[in-house]
């Protein structure tokens, strides 16, 4: 579904029943998640900051819950979810409280808030409808994304790509990334945790002399399938949107194993502000409603149960993702530190 058809579908945010039976049957509704229909409506003063990413889809979900609460007044502030998370933090040291809800892309942003002690703890009934794994007691989850390689089949041999993701500084490879996207950030602070800072400079030295910068890591797959780069260092849904787009791109997914290059990271909202309504928001964001408008077309991982992955990706049994607490992904700076030392920023 397109944004305007989704849009027009959701002035209940019953996407699901608007659809009708020919999109959406009964039997593939998630039975573990909650409809918009059970929820309370919103109502009163709201302020959201909202970090920028997704193509524009969490905007297109915003206006939904719009359409459906008429009597919510929501003010949103945009901007990218780290310059947003510093906001946020310097208004608190100023005493002052703005945002009421902080919806950022990834679980580094999140965390420098919640740490600031700003965070509202969340209520048991939001925690307990998500994966075990993505359950935090100041802040919720809302979509999941997995680090990956994307590379070109019709350049690279997918037996011979490494399944370490620290191999690759040693490679031939023509690389393509986006050090400057907080996406490739988190990544590298994952790495960090997991490796150590040596290791994680090391990695940095050796790929840089034969990579590319990309302004964003959909450019930096992009290029993948133009053959400027052989392969590129991405969050999945960039690769399955391309895809959609254009079926025969020669662009294909390769995952490493239990470290930080197929890191499971989060998007997910901060609460901050007193009373219902914030938190009543957040469960809309839970709904099945959301969660398989998200998977569908952000291509992004559903974290409340029942609700079906996006096409195109490995089940998640098949994938080795890292142990690693989220919440770390907020100390940002000993990385950002490292990758000026190393030259990449």
């Amino acid at each position: 579904m397109d944004r305007r058809l989704f849009l027009q579908a959701a002035g209940a945010l019953g996407v699901a029943a608007a659809l009708g039976p020919t999109r959406i049957a009964l039997a593939e509704r998630p039975a573990g998640a909650v409809s918009a229909d059970q929820l309370p409506t919103l109502d009163g003063a709201l302020t959201l900051y909202l970090g920028r990413g997704e193509g524009g889809l969490y905007e297109d979900v915003v206006a939904a819950i719009r359409e459906r609460n008429p009597a919510l007044d929501l003010s949103i502030r945009r901007g990218p979810s780290a310059a947003l998370a510093n906001t946020l933090v310097a208004e608190a040291g100023a005493g002052v409280r703005r945002a009421d809800l902080f919806w950022a892309i990834d679980a580094g942003s999140l965390g420098l808030v919640a740490a600031g002690g700003m965070a509202r703890v969340v209520p048991a009934d939001i925690t307990e409808q998500l994966r075990p794994e993505f359950r935090f007691s100041d802040w919720t989850a809302i979509s999941g994304r997995i680090r990956t390689v994307a590379y070109n089949p019709e350049r690279v041999d997918p037996d011979a790509l490494p399944t370490d993701i620290m191999a690759f500084a040693d490679s031939d490879y023509r690389i393509g990334w986006a050090p400057a996207y907080g996406a490739f950030q988190s990544f590298l602070t994952a790495m960090r945790l997991l490796e150590g800072d040596a290791a994680t400079r090391q990695w940095l030295e050796g790929v840089e002399p034969r990579a590319t910068e990309y302004a964003g890591e959909l450019g930096a797959v992009m290029a993948v399938t133009r053959g400027e780069v052989d392969l590129a260092f991405a969050n999945h849904y960039y690769t399955l949107r391309l895809k959609q787009g254009m079926p025969d791109a020669p662009v294909a997914l390769h995952f490493t194993k239990d470290d930080a290059g197929c890191l499971v990271n989060a998007s997910g909202v901060v609460v901050l502000g007193p009373g219902d309504t914030p938190e009543n928001f957040v469960r809309y964001l839970l709904t099945r409603e959301v969660q398989s408008y998200l998977a569908r077309e952000a291509f992004e991982l559903p974290l409340v149960p029942g609700v079906p992955g996006p096409t195109g990706l490995p089940p998640m049994a098949q994938i080795d993702p890292p142990k690693l607490d989220l919440t770390r992904l907020a100390d940002l700076r000993p990385t950002l530190a490292l990758m000026r030392e190393a030259g990449v920023l």
